[in-house]
């Protein structure tokens, strides 16, 4: 496995370093006042997606990226450590195209869209123009398991008739949301794989209520984790994506790089939390001492430090197999760092806080919004116990058999 940064990635990050810089990090307040003051979408991002593009630095996610279409055609590998720089700002993925779920929906619809979604819906994303939500979660059932989803896609003639409840769906409230991914149910009697569908949803379409929009641990995100309901909505039976009965294959395919960018991104936050720490501890005393000369503090540096390296390693090696061999062979990988990197973002980030004192749950810093974040991607893509039972699965399927017993010693009776 040879994760060294290609020439070319070198080039990407270094690009994007000086365009964060120049333009990222001088806005933080002007975007923090803007959302205070209630102005959202926040007037300079189109302005920075704009410079952005004309940069090239747009579409990094995307290694399958035809040739007549705007991006890079960057490796997951290659990828990495640019999600890794846009995720110590939060809202900087989406001056490079880059922030999910459009990320997600892109993928998706560059497999399997017809060419008329692809016209409809795929060009505008892949240009920025619009954004877009998927709404699978549901508040009645333990809907991380996709089979166990309740949404009714019921086909009526040329057209489908949905019914149903979703909820924490992020980017419904944003403005320039304009289409939704729906997953439901097509047929509850086919084998329980088999039974899912995925449609495409106009969000002015009739019926589509944004219920609500809660707050994440009291956190409020302007573009949304929303409470939708789907009362009668109709579409056409031209906006199915794939065929009907292949949602559930379509969650999967659509939850592999997706999946590792919220981690890479957590590197990134992790490492900012990291350097503010650092920096904190130098500038404060206790007890006739620097924090940075306290035994406790030193070990939290040399512990955090040891956790985001060890996390990068497997966001590496998860994204060099799926590079390799595809998202599905590389389902363990993927499961084994889904669960690490969010873990590490939230340790690192408490013991951040705690360093700063009681300055580090104002929004005086950017850690307390980044610890939230960081327990909710614990949710995100499936909770932890999914990704875990998934892990432990594969290990107990790869069992050798009772070679073990090779290395005990037991009494000779």
């Amino acid at each position: 496995m040879d994760f060294a940064p290609s020439p070319r990635a070198v080039e990407f990050r270094d690009q994007l370093k000086r365009f964060m810089e120049a333009h990222i990090y001088p806005r933080i307040r002007d975007h923090k006042e803007e959302l205070e003051a209630g102005n959202f979408p926040v007037s300079f991002i189109e302005e920075l997606k704009a410079q952005a593009r004309a940069e090239g630095l747009w579409n990094l996610f995307l290694p399958a990226l035809r040739e007549d279409e705007p991006g890079t055609r960057l490796t997951n590998l290659e990828y990495a450590p640019l999600a890794e720089l846009m995720g110590q700002v939060s809202w900087s993925s989406e001056v490079f195209n880059c922030s999910a779920p459009d990320t997600g929906n892109m993928e998706l619809l560059h497999m399997f869209a017809t060419p008329q979604q692809r016209e409809e819906w795929l060009v505008p994303l892949l240009n920025g123009e619009i954004r877009s939500a998927f709404a699978m979660t549901e508040p009645d059932v333990a809907s991380s398991d996709a089979t166990n989803i309740t949404t009714s896609i019921r086909r009526d003639g040329n057209e489908y008739i949905i019914n149903g409840r979703k909820w924490f769906i992020t980017n419904a409230c944003h403005p320039n949301t304009k289409m939704f991914v729906v997953m439901g149910k097509t047929d509850p009697s086919a084998d329980r794989h088999k039974q899912q569908s995925m449609v495409i949803v106009p969000k002015d379409t009739p019926g589509l209520e944004i219920v609500r929009n809660p707050t994440i641990l009291n956190m409020h995100d302007p573009e949304g984790h929303a409470e939708l309901i789907f009362k009668d909505v109709r579409v056409p039976v031209s906006n199915l994506l794939g065929e009907e009965g292949s949602g559930f294959a379509l969650a999967q395919a659509r939850l592999g790089p997706g999946r590792i960018h919220h981690c890479m991104r957590s590197i990134g936050a992790a490492e900012m939390a990291l350097s503010l720490m650092v920096e904190r501890a130098q500038e404060r005393t206790a007890f006739g001492k620097q924090l940075s000369e306290q035994g406790v503090i030193r070990e939290w540096i040399a512990k955090s430090r040891l956790e985001i390296e060890q996390a990068r390693l497997l966001t590496l090696q998860a994204a060099w197999k799926i590079d390799q061999v595809g998202p599905k062979a590389a389902r363990r990988e993927i499961s084994l760092i889904k669960v690490v990197a969010p873990n590490v973002h939230a340790a690192v980030t408490d013991r951040a806080m705690q360093v700063f004192g009681a300055m580090g749950m104002t929004p005086d810093t950017p850690l307390a919004d980044s610890y939230t974040w960081a327990r909710a991607l614990r949710y995100a893509d499936g909770p932890d116990e999914v990704h875990l039972q998934a892990i432990a699965k594969q290990e107990l399927k790869n069992t050798n058999n009772g070679m073990s017993a090779q290395w005990l010693t037991p009494p000779k009776r």
